[in-house]
């Protein structure tokens, strides 16, 4: 038997199908799914991990013996020797309060600001991650003649695809073992490189583990110091990484440009003309007057004027290149400028590779093979009816020149359609990746666009207003790739001497503007500049910032803790918050793939590097503390407390975890308020009903709402409504009422029998959404149907989470949905009929 492990099931079931003489048979091993086929006789198996299967961590203990030495206790293995610096003390030590033993240091206990340099040397063991699909692999290996590692073809996939065969090893070490490498999901690419299997690349997979060791001392370290220096329940976890400080400073420092740029005011002045006919505009060829004196000096000499005449007029063609293939950076930041983030762009892209429609979406390549074949992918793209007419003109040419990005490699081509899609087929975001992705590879294969440019100059009593306008006389690669074209800006039909009509002008006061704060795509840019991250980490660094809140909103702005971090770490160890550390950190990593260095010289090399951090930054624990403390406040900040004063903030409990808001007076102070789930962001705007703060909570998929924080307001409340009779109640002999109410504290919605203590039956609303009773019950169980009136219109639905018509329309559903997209989530269940207003 042959055993094909992938990286996730989907695609062990695409492979399975692409491979197989027939249907592959579903099957499970344990809970694990996996695809049976035939090929060439033989039997086969697929089976697709979770991505990591092993995760890296600490050793538990690292005790220390005279005779022996420092000693690692792994979770499943005996002791064994590590090597510890030897600046560092040993036991016995002076505490013994954990983390410190009494012959070691317990790595996974809490921890204290001196025992983080043990940390920073702590041994890395690898533990199971998916306990059940390694449990199902091996029973697979146990009868495996033969093991393809078919995972993705970078780093992460050499690695994953290496800890499987780890995995395997442990029960079969005598089956051979190959490499399949592919770049999409698609029959032609799987034939091929199940065909041509080569060995798995040990180095490059020593490169991921590299990263992943790295990634996890420096993070554990610095997140526990920063922890350590200053805890306070505010909800915003302390975190901090080699790759995304430095990242971090990249957002502060130009923040810090903008709050030190003093702005200058300068005037304009635009004049209006007409030949008769059309008007136009233009701007005095000043462009911009640095004093009011001169403005107002050129306003005179044109004021009372009735025409103008027109002194020059030139006329210039320009070519603008067609763009060039896209790599994994350029398609998200192509995808940013169309709404799409980062993290979201990769997600789709993901999508569309399991689906077969796209390339693999990570690659740095902006160059096509010579092997690639772009007619028959220009073909296969003109099934799409948008692109037919186009790709009819590029097969028409003969030959295809593509253009060529600066960034060359042979792991896989850049980012191109695979297959013919629709709007049908795919999901609306989908599509529009899908569709950026295609009229991307159809421009690259097309001729530069020609733009005749005009310069138009008037004068006016011997002052010069000038005015340009744009044509495009030869749309090549724009007529397929629109995005990011400017419209045309057409000139009325001028001649050189010609008298036109001077409308008037006008002087218009401005201020010169600090620079742009990064959007995410070009965040993504100045990181690959700078090198850092990859191209597969990039988004989830920018992702990780906005969740641990250091910075917000797009275009990116830091908040007042991730300024506080990024100054306390950058005034005291400014190695973190630069970016040559890290990149000189990936270059080394870079040489592992290629061989030159080993992976334990690359990982004790960043480990004396973070210890040297750290005795920079361990004798100003006070100074950062005193930092964060005052950033976190300031982060947190709601409002003034009604009852003594103090600031009302937003906290997290330190039972729950959960948010809320109290008043910094605590324990004083007993002032709390409820919040609601979603993002939320305080407000200036006081409430105009009892000058409480208000807040902005924008729900999952909803728009953002602003309400008072006081429950109890009346802008919260909402009357009871009565939607219908109990049923439990009735059958016991009972005439009790059904009830929609909002609870005054908490602001949950939900219909509750006035019986409730006795029969116990209630029903979760949603939210929000104007509320009506009807007088109709479910058929299927009972329950009083309601209408929900929201942004999205009426809804007509059950209350009742478990009754059995949902699972009925659920049913009905997937059987409606097509083969393919099989694995599209079904709709919440709270929403079950539409109605008509």
């Amino acid at each position: 038997m042959k055993l094909v492990v992938t990286e996730k099931n989907n695609a062990a079931q695409r492979i399975a199908e692409l491979l197989g003489v027939k249907k592959p048979k579903s099957d499970k091993v344990y809970n694990t799914p996996v695809y049976r086929f035939e090929r060439d006789g033989e039997e086969w198996v697929s089976i697709g991990l979770r991505g990591h299967i092993l995760e890296p961590d600490f050793v538990p203990t690292i005790t220390y013996k005279r005779n022996k030495g420092w000693l690692a206790t792994p979770d499943d293995g005996a002791s064994y020797k590590v090597d510890i610096p030897s600046f560092l003390p040993k036991p016995p030590f002076k505490t013994k309060r954990k983390p410190f033993l009494a012959d070691g240091v317990a790595i996974g206990g809490s921890w204290k600001m001196d025992a983080l340099p043990y940390l920073v040397y702590a041994p890395i063991q690898k533990n199971p991650k998916e306990k059940d699909i390694i449990r199902s692999l091996k029973n697979l290996a146990k009868k495996a003649d033969d093991i393809i590692i078919a995972t993705d073809f970078d780093r992460e996939g050499e690695l994953i695809g290496s800890d499987a065969l780890n995995c395997i090893r442990e029960v079969n070490t005598t089956a051979p073992v190959s490499r399949a490498r592919y770049s999409a999901l698609i029959k032609p690419e799987i034939t091929h490189a199940f065909e041509n299997l080569v060995e798995l690349d040990m180095n490059l997979a020593h490169a991921g583990e590299s990263r992943q060791e790295i990634d996890l001392i420096w993070g554990a370290v610095l997140t526990r110091y920063l922890t350590i220096v200053k805890f306070a329940g505010y909800g915003n976890v302390r975190s901090s990484g080699r790759v995304q400080t430095p990242t971090l400073a990249l957002i502060v420092e130009r923040e810090r440009e903008r709050m030190a740029f003093v702005p200058e005011d300068y005037w304009v002045i635009k004049a209006k003309f007409s030949d008769g006919i059309e008007p136009f505009e233009a701007t005095h060829k000043e462009g911009r007057f640095k004093t009011q004196e001169a403005a107002d000096a050129v306003m005179n000499a044109v004021n009372g004027a009735q025409f103008g005449t027109v002194s020059g007029i030139e006329k210039r063609k320009r070519t603008v290149s067609a763009p060039t293939p896209f790599n994994t950076t350029g398609l998200m930041a192509a995808a940013a400028a169309e709404g799409l983030s980062p993290a979201r762009t990769m997600r789709l892209a993901e999508s569309l590779y399991m689906a077969g429609y796209t390339s693999y979406p990570r690659v740095d390549n902006t160059v096509y093979p010579s092997s690639f074949d772009l007619p028959a992918m220009v073909k296969t793209l003109s099934e799409v009816p948008a692109y037919e007419p186009y790709c009819r003109q590029l097969l028409a040419k003969g030959t295809l020149t593509p253009t060529r990005g600066k960034q060359e490699s042979t792991d896989h081509p850049p980012i191109v359609p695979m297959q013919a899609a629709s709007p049908d087929k795919l999901q609306p975001a989908e599509w529009k990746l899908y569709n950026l992705i295609a009229r991307r590879f159809l421009a690259t294969l097309s001729d530069a666009a020609v733009i005749e440019g005009t310069k138009v100059s008037v004068d006016v009593n011997d002052e010069t207003f000038i005015t340009r306008g744009d044509v495009v006389v030869k749309p090549g690669f724009r007529a397929i790739y629109p995005y990011g074209a400017k419209k045309d800006t057409i000139l009325p039909q001028l001649n050189e001497g010609q008298q036109v009509d001077f409308l008037g002008a006008t002087c218009e006061q401005k201020q010169t503007e600090p620079p742009a704060r990064y959007s995410q795509g070009k965040l993504i840019q100045e990181m690959e500049k700078l090198g850092l991250g990859t191209k597969a980490t990039r988004h989830s660094i920018i992702d990780r910032l906005y969740n641990v809140k250091y910075i917000q909103n797009d275009p990116i702005e830091p908040s007042q803790l991730g300024i506080a971090v990024c100054d306390a770490l950058g005034r005291f160890a400014p190695q973190i918050t630069s970016p040559g550390m890290t990149a000189e950190l990936e270059k080394d990593m870079n040489q592992i793939a290629d061989g030159d260095k080993t992976q334990k010289e690359v990982v004790d090399l960043s480990r004396d590097i973070l210890n040297d951090v750290l005795k920079e930054l361990m004798p100003h624990s006070e100074e950062v503390a005193s930092a964060l403390g005052d950033a976190v406040a300031a982060d947190a900040y709601v409002g003034t407390c009604p009852k003594c004063g103090k600031d009302l903030q937003m906290r997290a409990s330190n039972k729950t975890k959960s948010m809320f808001i109290g008043c910094s007076g605590w324990p004083d102070c007993d002032v709390t308020y409820p919040l609601p789930k979603g993002k939320v962001e305080v407000v200036e705007e006081k409430c105009p009903v009892c000058g409480m703060p208000q807040i902005k909570v924008t729900a999952f998929r909803s728009k953002p709402r602003v309400q008072c924080i006081d429950p109890n307001c009346d802008s919260n409340q909402e009357p009871d409504v009565i939607v219908g009779a109990c049923k439990a109640c009735a059958e016991k002999g009972l005439d009790k009422k059904l009830i929609a109410q909002r609870n005054p504290r908490t602001l949950k919605r939900f219909i509750r029998c006035e019986n409730y203590e006795e029969c116990g039956v209630s029903y979760p609303l949603p939210q929000h959404g104007e509320l009506k009773a009807t007088e109709e019950v479910c058929p299927d169980c009972g329950a009083p149907m309601v209408i929900v009136t929201t942004g999205r219109g009426p809804w007509k639905l059950c209350p009742n989470f478990d009754c059995p018509g949902k699972e009925k329309e659920e049913g009905a559903e997937d059987k409606k949905a097509p083969a393919k997209r099989t694995t599209r989530k079904t709709a919440t269940k709270k929403t079950t009929r539409k109605t008509s207003k």
